[in-house]
């Protein structure tokens, strides 16, 4: 998780944008954000991401990115 935050906001968007680039990337920052902070919504984001609804929250997570500069889910 630190690792995504720390780039540029150019990169978190590339990376969220590319569909496939997109599933790969929430389940890894999903899973680094749940070891490093096992709440709730970081173990419900992790738990969406990898149902086949992942695609859908990539693509709220862009969105939530661009606006807010965090992922929808993630502490």
């Amino acid at each position: 998780m630190k690792w995504f935050n720390k780039q540029s906001r150019l990169v978190q968007f590339l990376l969220l944008l590319i569909p496939f680039v997109n599933w790969i990337t929430e389940i890894v920052v999903r899973v680094t954000a749940v070891l490093e902070k096992p709440k709730s919504t970081n173990i419900l984001g992790l738990i969406l991401a990898i149902l086949p609804t992942g695609n859908i929250l990539g693509w709220c997570d862009l969105v939530c990115v661009l606006v807010a500069n965090h992922l929808l889910f993630a502490d």
